[in-house]
């Protein structure tokens, strides 16, 4: 058995040094970028095999979706120490080249790119993005080499954005430890506004693209203020820089987190407006704050990925909805919003889930293992049948977040368990589990979690948001409570100056009495529809039990529906601070806010 093992260490130890010797390059060019492609030289040298494979990731983490990037992969062709080398398409993002151990190889392939997200490359004439899952191949097995990349400009640009790390002396070239590396550094090219600001000892730089109304100093000031208080809950910043990526659009949003930096999409003209400037304050702070849930603190499933298949998770309640839920603090106590307004805003965010019809069916656990069938593949019913992660999780840290307060009289927090996680996988440098965060929410809190999670992790149980709340002294209303409010149960929009159902809420009156998606609404009650139909004055003005006549068109019939009004069961929270609450309902407020 000693041989065997001695055996097994020394081939291991030779495989390492072999793959040690292999080194791989990369040069990128654009000879069309207006018509969106980007010109791709790969160099693989120390190769010593008949042949190498070479894949290209069909997903991009942070965004649970197989997206299948090698479907834009265009003209690939190898030579082997300068001769021409046969190619093989092995599997879906795989090429064989029979290279005869030959100790070069060089590959050069096309890639179209020319889809507008913040996860997706996208080339014209005026920039270049590169979201790198979907432009760079490495050798089959060999994920852990380093790799450089040279980029070389269209005629015009100027500029190179990225979060890898520069190669002294050598311009636009970069190099990366690995591919896992590589795969989270995104790269603008082009001539974007660039500025920097410096906050928590880290260097930040902002790349804009697109143009826009921002105002500069303000943003280094603000931006700044999020950066630190993100780093004030974790006690460090695990960058030496870091790069935000900002792409302004007409219409914008969206984000993606990187190891050391992020792309975000904003609407270029509303920077000078409260509402759109604090949205983009917002969607930093929620980039941001990725830095160390996900990026560092990770569910073990999420590293080392598996760049060929989907990596299930159930906790990306806590990857996501945390950080959904963590930006409103920050914000928070950043001082872009007081008190009223933060509880305003979480308030509507308990009444969207509780008003979410899936959410009595898919709970946080399920979403979250579920997304890569059904998160990023919404369809008309998926309001029924799901929850958002992203929403379930932000009020499961809530009410987890109230509930660690109250146990500790407002000495302790969730954000006492985030960075306890942190540190926690750092010292093991590996994920965690679920059954790990629950322990360690119990360990801070001193509470048992059990039947929390069995309600809000694993069930569906309804939100108790008054008991919550109530801790922290605030008093929620409802608004609809006690009221009888005619509600047909659909969601409408306009085409072509035609209204069409564009959703129908499980059991509702449209529901039970057989209204459909993608129904023309012409009537009700023989009063033409103009608008949205919940409020049409025959709707609104009538009472629960009336049975109104709606006239659709359907497959180019025209039918009539009786459809029976029911009562609204929706929610329409109010939270209001209480300046009365007890010495103890304040303490755990102000433990809870951190402010």
């Amino acid at each position: 058995m000693k041989k065997t093992l001695t055996g097994l260490v020394v081939l291991l130890s030779l495989s390492m040094t072999a793959k040690s010797q292999v080194k791989v390059a990369f040069e990128l060019s654009f000879i069309e970028p207006q018509a969106h492609y980007v010109e791709m030289e790969m160099n693989i040298s120390g190769l010593t095999k008949d042949f190498v494979d070479v894949k290209m990731p069909t997903w991009a983490p942070g965004s649970y979706l197989i997206r299948e990037f090698e479907k834009s992969v265009e003209d690939f062709t190898a030579t082997a120490n300068g001769k021409a080398a046969k190619v093989e398409k092995v599997k879906k993002n795989a090429w064989r080249i029979y290279s005869a151990k030959a100790k070069n190889v060089k590959i050069k392939y096309r890639v179209y790119a020319f889809e507008v997200s913040v996860r997706t490359s996208f080339i014209d004439d005026r920039h270049a993005f590169l979201s790198s899952t979907g432009i760079f191949m490495y050798p089959d097995g060999m994920l852990n080499l380093p790799s450089t990349v040279k980029v070389i400009p269209y005629k015009g640009w100027t500029q190179v954005s990225t979060g890898l790390e520069p190669v002294a002396g050598q311009k636009f070239t970069y190099k990366a430890a690995d591919f896992d590396t590589l795969f989270d550094s995104p790269i603008e090219v082009g001539n974007q506004d660039i500025f920097e600001f410096d906050a928590s000892g880290v260097k930040h730089t902002v790349a804009m693209f697109g143009g826009g109304n921002y105002d500069k100093e303000r943003l280094k000031v603000d931006m700044a203020k999020v950066v630190e208080q993100g780093t004030a809950i974790y006690g460090e910043n695990p960058n030496k820089h870091y790069t935000f990526i900002v792409h302004n659009f007409e219409r914008g949003g969206g984000g993606l987190e990187h190891l050391n930096s992020t792309v975000l999409g904003a609407s270029r003209n509303a920077y000078n407006k409260p509402d759109g400037y604090l949205g983009f304050l917002n969607l930093v702070a929620h980039e941001y704050y990725h830095l160390w849930n996900v990026k560092r603190m990770r569910p073990i499933a999420l590293g080392p990925f598996d760049y060929d298949n989907e990596n299930y998770t159930t906790n990306l309640w806590v990857s996501e909805g945390f950080t959904s839920y963590y930006e409103n603090k920050l914000v928070l106590r950043a001082g872009f919003v007081d008190q009223p307004t933060f509880v305003d805003g979480l308030a509507t965010a308990v009444a969207t889930v509780t008003n979410t019809p899936g959410a009595k069916v898919q709970s946080a656990a399920e979403s979250s293992y579920d997304a890569w069938i059904k998160g990023y593949r919404p369809n008309e019913n998926s309001s029924n049948t799901g929850v958002s992660y992203y929403s379930k999780g932000e009020v499961v840290g809530l009410i987890m977040d109230i509930e660690i307060a109250n146990a500790t009289k407002g000495k302790k927090s969730l954000d006492d368990v985030m960075k306890a996680m942190y540190l926690q996988g750092k010292k093991l440098n590996r994920g965690y589990t679920d059954a790990e965060f629950k322990a360690m929410v119990e360990k801070i809190s001193g509470k048992d979690f059990t039947d929390f999670w069995a309600k809000y992790v694993t069930g569906t149980h309804p939100l108790e948001y008054d008991k919550y709340f109530g801790y922290a002294g605030i008093r929620v209303k409802n608004e609809n409570e006690g009221k009888q409010i005619p509600y047909i149960g659909v969601a409408s929009k306009k085409t072509e100056g035609r209204i069409y159902i564009s959703a129908v809420s499980r059991n509702s009156a449209a529901w039970v009495d057989g209204l459909n998606v993608n129904d023309e609404v012409i009537s009700v009650n023989d009063i033409p529809v103009e608008a949205a139909l919940e409020r049409m004055p025959v709707i609104a003005d009538s009472k629960v039990g009336d049975v109104v006549i709606v006239r659709v068109r359907r497959d180019g019939e025209i039918r009539d529906f009786k459809v029976t009004l029911k009562a609204n069961p929706n929610v329409k929270l109010i939270a209001v601070i209480d300046p009365n609450a007890t010495a103890a309902e304040v303490a755990v407020r102000k433990g809870w806010m951190g402010v």
